[in-house]
């Protein structure tokens, strides 16, 4: 079974893989778009006047209730800004209504173009450009985010199992410390009662030599008033015997 990591860079190949080809469409898509603009001689002020004048028209019959034709308020009664221009005899065109015979059959427009003609035409295919780039920067935000979010959750994970650790390792510590104490205390109180023991068994011994030294000295005394004794005896018997 794939894990995260790898999904997740799948999925970051996938989406670059994406943005490529949207890309690539949108390329396409304006290159197409160019090549009808300089074919047909257009330019935004056209899309923008043409979208203009439907908005206006669109305006106008919802408010008078009518879905007629109207004409369009954005169209002008004067004559048009030039847009062509024949080098050769100077004559212009605006690029509406019919072409004039020297552009007429000319497939390649863009060589006639006044200077502002090819810069409009330049502008609409960046404004046109624009939308695909901002969906492209929009998906990549969007990426973005998600991979901050999972990383964050990711450091919050690991944030938690350090905590976790250094809670066991901190109760290990205590239990390994209480266990050190108790058998200290074991330790000294095992010492205390030998201490006691001894005190007792030298107390002991004390007062046995002292019994045995005080039996000794009634024994020593009792033998001596026996010595002492038969002497006496004889001598009150000499004493007798003198005085009868």
């Amino acid at each position: 079974m794939a894990t995260l990591e790898q999904i997740q860079t799948r999925l970051k190949k996938l989406q670059a893989q994406a943005d490529a080809i949207i890309a690539k469409r949108a390329q396409g898509a304006l290159d197409q778009i160019r090549e009808l603009m300089i074919k047909h001689g257009l330019t935004t002020r056209d899309i923008e006047a043409r979208a203009k004048a439907r908005r206006e028209r669109a305006r106008l019959g919802l408010a008078n209730g009518t879905s007629g034709k109207m004409k369009s308020v954005g169209a002008t009664k004067g004559k048009l800004p030039p847009k062509y221009r024949d080098p050769k005899t100077g004559a212009t065109w605006s690029g509406h209504a019919r072409p004039p015979a020297w552009i007429k059959n000319v497939k390649d427009r863009s060589k006639f173009l006044i200077d502002g003609g090819s810069a409009a035409a330049s502008v609409s295919v960046t404004l046109s450009a624009k939308p695909a780039a901002k969906k492209a920067a929009a998906k990549k935000a969007a990426t973005k985010k998600t991979a901050a979010k999972k990383s964050m959750g990711r450091k919050s994970a690991a944030a938690k199992n350090t905590a976790v650790k250094k809670a066991a390792v901190k109760k290990v510590a205590a239990k390994k410390t209480a266990g050190r104490k108790a058998a200290a205390k074991k330790v000294a109180s095992g010492r205390a009662a030998a201490g006691k023991t001894a005190a007792r068994k030298v107390t002991a011994g004390k007062v046995g030599r002292k019994a045995a030294m005080h039996k000794t000295g009634r024994g020593i005394a009792r033998k001596v008033t026996a010595h002492t004794a038969p002497v006496a005896a004889p001598a009150a018997a000499n004493g007798a015997i003198a005085l009868s």
